[in-house]
């Protein structure tokens, strides 16, 4: 994105403006875990019983296997993450959120680095799978993963929308990488006091509430 089409939040103003126009996009794009879901992932762990390298993306790191390795551990992988998938829980505010995006008529879209079945699995489990349909849940497995901007350039053309008319929702570098490479507003949702990406990120949020007041 432009640095003239961005409100950096740089300044209470600049913030206020975001967050305005933010509330006014009439499409949604959510991260899942961490975003709508508590963050339960251990990542470490996760690498080390792949015998990935310590503080590498994972996703990459397969990647760079050799075929018949990487289609192995992408097995164990899947593995792994089904079974967090069923330990899922909402994070807060995300029901009223979304029952408030769907109140005013706004569509909502999934975009994850999990595979298809574990993003299913893990909406299930958390009660949310009704606010979204198969179109709008999109997985590492339909096109390059985040940053990549490919999956949110997936859900504007399915929904033929405008990037400056919607915001990407995330809680990690790679969502805000992708919206902001898509031409979206980005909102980053982090307790942490401090906007860690403040290049790709239009609004810092501590907690989904934020996020509701907003509509």
């Amino acid at each position: 994105m432009s640095q003239n089409s961005r409100l950096q939040p740089t300044s209470g103003s600049l913030a206020a403006l975001a967050a305005e126009a933010i509330g006014d996009c009439g499409f949604w794009i959510f991260d899942m875990d961490g975003t709508l879901t508590h963050a339960i992932h251990d990542f470490d762990a996760i690498r080390d019983t792949l015998g990935l390298p310590a503080g590498k993306p994972i996703l990459e790191s397969i990647e760079a296997l050799p075929a018949d390795e990487g289609a192995r551990v992408h097995q164990a992988l899947d593995a792994l993450e089904l079974e967090i998938a069923h330990k899922a829980t909402q994070q807060p505010g995300a029901v009223a959120l979304l029952d408030a995006l769907k109140a005013r008529g706004t569509p909502v879209g999934i975009l994850t680095r999990n595979g298809k079945a574990i993003a299913d699995a893990t909406l299930k489990a958390c009660q949310l799978d009704h606010y979204f349909t198969p179109e709008t849940i999109v997985s590492r497995e339909c096109c390059a993963p985040k940053p990549d901007p490919a999956g949110v350039l997936k859900l504007l053309h399915h929904w033929s929308a405008a990037p400056e008319d919607t915001v990407m929702i995330g809680d990690y570098l790679f969502d805000m990488e992708s919206g902001d490479r898509a031409g979206t507003h980005t909102v980053h949702l982090d307790p942490n006091p401090v906007t860690q990406w403040p290049a790709v990120t239009s609004l810092h949020v501590h907690h989904l509430d934020e996020l509701t007041a907003l509509l």
